[in-house]
Order: structure tokens, then C-alpha cells, then sequence
């Protein structure tokens, strides 16, 4: 797992090469000696939902690439630049089961680490809860290998991609 800091030898601005450009262990902004621009590695912005029929199962995804590939996951994904964690998990949703929610409500968020290239992001990952009107209409779309429909409470976390989806995961036990 490589820190994002390390692929920066130089200066994204005038070019000068980074005085500690050969160390890992180089600290987590890029900070120019010459120019004396600073590229902060901040944390990227990821949002997942819960979605709930009314039977009570939720929808899991099985991710079809990596990170966690073959693993259970929630839909969602990145928040772009100029969205609304909101905007991005209604689109995202969209994007990876074809499905439009319905009454979105904030359940919590975690910190998580995205190992994407050999390179490992921080993200903060922002989690949902909504309900689901027409859950039948669901389908594997974009990086989704296959769905699940489970029990939130009873499955397996050990099956669960990502850290921050399981302590979701927990917070939302532990409400119901």
C-alpha cells in the first residue's frame, strides 16, 4: 500500500524535484521548497446506502473488481466534484442497480482506506439509510457482479468489502 504523497517526486506546479522524494515515510502533504506550493492529500468523499425493502432485507452488491473484489458491498461509490453526498449516492444507486430511492436519512460516517493501483486513498465514508419501492427492478449494472438480498442484522460481517461498511453496518444494528 503506497501513500498517494509518494507518486509526487516533483512539483505539480513549477516542476522541482521534492527534497525527500525517496522517502515513504514523507508525510501527507506535498509542501514545495522552490515555489512553495502545498498539495494537501485530503480525505476523498464516498457515500453508501442501506436500502431497505419492506420485508426488512437490504440490498447488498457483490463487487465485481477490486478492492473487494467478489466481496458483499453496499451500492454507492465517489462523490464528484460539485455533488452533493445526496446527488452522488441517488446517482450512484442508479448507476450500479437501476433503482430510484425514496426517503434518504444520514445513518453515520467512518474513515476507511481505498487501495485502488497500488496506491491507498483516506476517504470518509458518508452512510444512508433509504427504502426501496421497487426492489424487483434491481439489476447488476456498473461494477457489480451480482446481487444479494440479506438480512442487515443477521449478515455475515466478515463478508462485508470495507471497514467502514461494517461499523455502518453495526451502528445500524444497534438502532433497530
Amino acid at each position: 500500500m503506497t501513500p498517494p504523497l509518494t507518486h509526487f517526486a516533483h512539483c505539480p506546479r513549477c516542476g522541482a524535484r521534492r527534497p525527500d522524494a525517496d522517502r515513504a515515510d514523507a508525510g501527507g502533504a506535498f509542501r514545495c521548497a522552490a515555489c512553495r506550493f502545498t498539495l494537501y492529500f485530503n480525505a476523498a468523499s464516498a457515500v453508501a446506502a442501506i436500502l431497505v425493502r419492506p420485508d426488512g432485507d437490504a440490498l447488498f452488491i457483490r463487487r465485481a473488481k477490486d478492492p473487494g473484489k467478489g466481496r458483499l458491498g453496499m451500492p454507492g461509490g465517489f462523490v464528484d466534484a460539485g455533488e452533493s453526498a445526496e446527488g452522488a449516492l441517488t446517482r450512484e444507486i442508479r448507476e450500479e442497480v437501476g433503482l430510484e430511492v425514496a426517503g434518504l436519512h444520514y445513518l453515520s460516517s467512518h474513515p476507511n482506506l481505498y487501495v485502488y493501483a497500488d496506491v491507498t486513498y483516506t476517504t470518509l465514508d458518508l452512510f444512508y439509510t433509504a427504502s426501496v419501492s421497487d426492489p424487483e427492478r434491481a439489476v447488476a449494472l456498473d461494477a457489480v457482479e451480482s446481487l444479494v438480498w440479506a438480512d442487515p442484522l443477521t449478515v455475515d460481517l466478515e463478508e462485508i468489502a470495507f471497514d467502514s461498511m461494517r461499523e455502518a453496518l453495526t451502528r445500524y444494528r444497534g438502532l433497530q
